[in-house]
């Protein structure tokens, strides 16, 4: 078994100043932890992946596609591989868990 504490997650993160921290690698998926301030720009571009996005806090709006839908705690958004998707009028800190299928490489 592995397990994951998010406060521990977050400090990692945080340590390696970055937005986006892997924590988990395995033969079928990876997860992530990524995160973004209120009014900061998602950098994103497609994955050759599909994903799945967890909110674990925060608010915002995500694209993907021509199909834009506002996210909050709780709220799970997948994302077919190869497709433009974007978060944007981040209103608080968003904190998301990212699991993507085949492993990102």
């Amino acid at each position: 078994m592995k397990a994951f504490r998010l406060d521990e997650l977050e400090g990692e993160r945080l340590a390696n100043d970055g937005a986006y921290l892997q924590f988990l690698g395995e033969r079928n998926m990876s997860v992530g932890l990524y995160a973004l301030d209120a009014g900061q720009m998602d950098p994103q571009t497609p994955h050759a992946q599909d994903e799945v996005y967890v909110v674990m806090s925060g608010r915002a709006s995500i694209t993907v596609g021509e199909e834009t839908t506002q996210v909050g705690r709780g709220s799970v958004v997948y994302v077919p591989a190869g497709v433009t998707h974007r978060f944007h009028h981040i209103s608080e800190a968003l904190r998301v868990l990212v699991v993507f299928s085949p492993p990102e490489s």
